[in-house]
C-alpha cells in the first residue's frame, strides 16, 4: 500500500508547506496523524526534494501550534503561534469531545458541538487569509443530522457549510455524513464525505477468527432505510446478501422531539444460522440498534457485528455489556474518527477501528493535489484483506 501511494506522489510538486492544526478535542488523532506523514516523507525518495518548490517537506512534526484561550466569561479567541503564510493547511476538529470543559463564570462547563464549531471559525480566522489553501477535516460533520427541513425549522448544516467557505475554506472532508445531498449548499466548494467500509472489515477480520464469507454464511443489514447505500456497498464488495429494516413510528405523538418507533420490520431473506453485519453511520443512545438485534436473534441469527462510523453512546455502555452477556450482540466496531470514553475502549465487547493511518494518506495526497479517488473507493483493498483472511495470513 505505502509504495502505491509513494510512487503515484513522486512527481507532482505540493500545493503548499503542509501544516496540520488538530483543535484541541482532537490532538490524540493529530499526533497519530503526523507520526505517519513525517514516517512516509522522510522515506521518500525524490530527485526534487531539495527544490525550491519543496522546501519544508522533510521535517520532524507538520504540527502547527494553535490554541484557544478563554477568558472568564466563557468567550474565548484564536490565536495561531506560528507562521501560516503560504502554508497548505489541513484543520482537525471534533466537535463530538464533551470530554473538555472550560471554566464559565466560576462554572465547569462542558464542551458543547457548538464550542468546538465556534473554536474551528476561531482558528480560521486567525490565518487571516494568509494561508494558500484551507481544508477542514470534520469527521462528523457539524449538525449533519439536521440536514432537511420538515417543518419551519432551521437548516443548521447548509448555514455551516457555507459559512466556512466564506470564511476561505476550500474544501471540507468527512466521513459518513448522514446525508450527502447537503454538498448541494456549496456546489462551487470542495466535500468529500469517506467511508470507513475497509477499516471495518480489516477490525472485523483482524479480531474475530472462522469466519465464512460467503451468502450462505453471512448477511449485511441496514438498520433502517436511510443507511441503506452503506449496506449495499458492503454486501456487494463482499458478495454477501442484504436486508434492511425500517421504522414504523407513531406519529400521533412526539416523545424528545421525535415520533417514537412502534416496531422494527424486516424486509430481506432469512437470516436463520448466518452471522450478521449491521452497518450504521452512528451509535447514539444504541437502543434502535439492539433493537433490530433483537428482532435478527427471534429470527434465529448466529453472531452479530455491529459496525457504526461514530460511538457517540449517549446513554453509556450499560445497554450493550447486557446485550453482549445476553448473547444479543458478539462484537461493536466503531472509530477513533471521535472522542472515546475510556470505559469504552476497556469492554470485552469493542472493537477500535483506528483511521489515522487514513487520514494521513488523505493528507499526503492532496498536498501533492493528486487525485484521492482511488482511496474514496476501497474495493481492491477489502478484497485483498478477504483473501488474506481465507488463506490465514491475516
Amino acid at each position: 500500500m505505502l509504495a502505491r501511494e509513494e510512487k503515484r506522489n513522486l512527481e507532482t510538486i505540493p500545493v503548499g508547506s503542509l501544516g496540520v492544526i488538530p483543535l484541541e478535542g482532537c490532538r490524540k488523532l493529530g499526533r497519530k496523524i503526523d507520526y505517519y506523514l513525517v514516517k512516509w516523507r522522510t522515506e521518500r525518495e525524490s530527485e526534487h526534494k531539495d527544490s525550491l518548490a519543496f522546501s519544508g517537506y522533510q521535517r520532524d512534526s507538520y504540527l502547527l501550534g494553535a490554541k484557544v484561550p478563554r477568558f472568564g466569561s466563557g468567550e474565548a479567541k484564536g490565536v495561531i503561534l506560528e507562521s501560516v503564510r503560504g502554508s497548505d493547511l489541513y484543520i482537525l476538529v471534533d466537535v463530538c469531545n464533551y470530554s473538555l470543559t472550560y471554566s464559565l463564570c466560576g462554572h465547569e462547563n462542558h464542551m458543547s458541538p457548538d464550542d468546538h464549531y465556534q473554536d474551528l471559525k476561531r482558528i480560521i480566522s486567525a490565518v487571516g487569509g494568509k494561508a494558500r489553501r484551507i481544508t477542514v477535516i470534520m469527521p462528523f460533520l457539524y449538525e449533519s443530522r439536521q440536514h432537511k427541513r420538515t417543518a419551519r425549522e432551521s437548516l443548521d448544516c447548509a448555514i455551516a457549510l457555507q459559512e466556512l467557505t466564506s470564511m476561505g475554506v476550500d474544501n471540507i472532508i468527512t466521513f459518513d455524513a448522514h446525508d450527502s445531498r447537503v454538498q448541494n449548499a456549496i456546489p462551487l466548494h470542495g466535500f468529500e464525505t469517506v467511508q470507513p467500509a475497509y477499516q471495518f472489515i480489516k477490525g472485523l477480520l483482524r479480531n474475530v477468527k472462522d469466519l465464512q464469507i460467503d451468502a450462505s454464511h453471512m448477511m449485511v443489514i441496514s438498520p433502517d432505510e436511510g443507511g441503506m447505500s452503506r449496506a449495499i456497498y458492503i454486501a456487494n464488495v463482499l458478495g454477501l446478501d442484504m436486508g434492511m429494516f425500517y421504522k414504523r413510528r407513531d406519529y400521533t405523538k412526539v416523545i424528545n422531539g421525535r415520533n417514537p418507533i412502534v416496531a422494527h420490520e424486516f424486509l430481506g431473506t432469512s437470516v436463520e444460522g448466518k452471522d450478521m453485519i449491521i452497518i450504521d453511520d452512528m451509535v447514539s443512545s444504541g437502543e434502535s440498534v439492539l433493537e433490530v438485534a433483537a428482532a435478527l436473534k427471534e429470527r434465529k441469527a448466529n453472531k452479530i457485528f455491529i459496525c457504526a462510523t461514530f460511538g457517540l453512546f449517549t446513554n453509556g455502555v450499560c445497554k450493550f455489556d447486557q446485550a453482549y452477556k445476553e448473547g444479543l450482540i458478539d462484537r461493536v466496531l466503531t472509530t477513533n474518527l471521535i472522542y472515546q470514553p475510556p470505559e469504552l475502549l476497556e469492554r470485552e465487547w469493542y472493537i477500535n477501528c483506528d483511521m489515522s493511518k487514513y487520514i494521513a494518506y488523505i493528507i499526503d495526497t492532496l498536498n501533492h493535489d493528486t487525485s484521492i479517488s482511488d482511496l474514496l473507493d476501497p474495493s481492491e483493498r477489502i478484497q485483498r484483506v478477504v483473501s488474506k483472511y481465507k488463506t490465514g495470513e491475516l
